[in-house]
C-alpha cells in the first residue's frame, strides 16, 4: 500500500472578516470569506477550494479513463457550480453539478459516444474527491458529449 501525504500551511492573522493565507505545494493564496457570506471576498475560499477539488479530480479522472480505454477526444471542458445552502444560521455545503462536455474526433461512432456517456459517470463515482464527500454532499453530472464536425 502506497500512502501520500500533502501539507498545507495556514496564517490567519485577525478575526472573522480579516485575510489569511494558504500554502501547499505549488498553491499560494490569499484566504477569506465570501461576499456572498458577509466577507471581503479576497482571494479564495473554503467554498470555491472544495469545489475546485472536486472538480479537478473529476476531470483528471475522466481524462485517465478515456486514455486508458483508448477513447480518444477533441477537448474537455467543464463547468461546475457548488451550491451552499444557509438555514438558521447553519451553513451547509449542499450539492455539486459538473458540467463535462466532452468532444470527440469527427469520425467518433455511437459506440465511441456511448463509452464516453459511461466514462463520465464512471469517473464521478471513482474520483477520490466525490468518494470522500459522499454521504455529505450530493454531487450531480450533467455530461455533454459530441463529435467534432467535420
Amino acid at each position: 500500500m502506497a500512502e501520500h501525504q500533502f501539507y498545507l500551511k495556514a496564517h490567519w492573522p485577525g478575526l472573522r472578516n480579516d485575510v489569511g493565507g494558504i500554502e501547499a505545494g505549488q498553491l499560494k493564496t490569499k484566504v477569506s470569506i465570501p461576499p456572498e457570506m458577509d466577507g471581503p471576498g479576497i482571494g479564495t475560499n473554503p467554498d470555491e477550494m472544495l469545489l475546485g477539488a472536486a472538480a479537478t479530480c473529476y476531470i483528471i479522472t475522466l481524462a485517465a479513463m478515456m486514455e486508458r480505454s483508448k477513447l480518444e477526444k477533441e477537448d474537455l471542458t467543464m463547468e461546475s457550480i457548488g451550491i451552499v445552502d444557509v438555514t438558521n444560521g447553519i451553513i451547509t455545503y449542499k450539492k455539486i453539478i459538473h458540467r463535462p462536455l466532452i468532444i470527440l474526433k469527427s469520425d467518433a461512432s455511437d459506440k465511441d459516444r456511448s463509452l464516453a456517456h459511461k466514462l463520465a459517470h464512471k469517473a464521478e463515482a471513482s474520483c477520490m474527491i466525490s468518494r470522500a464527500i459522499k454521504g455529505n454532499v450530493e454531487v450531480e453530472l450533467e455530461a455533454k458529449i459530441m463529435s467534432k464536425p467535420a
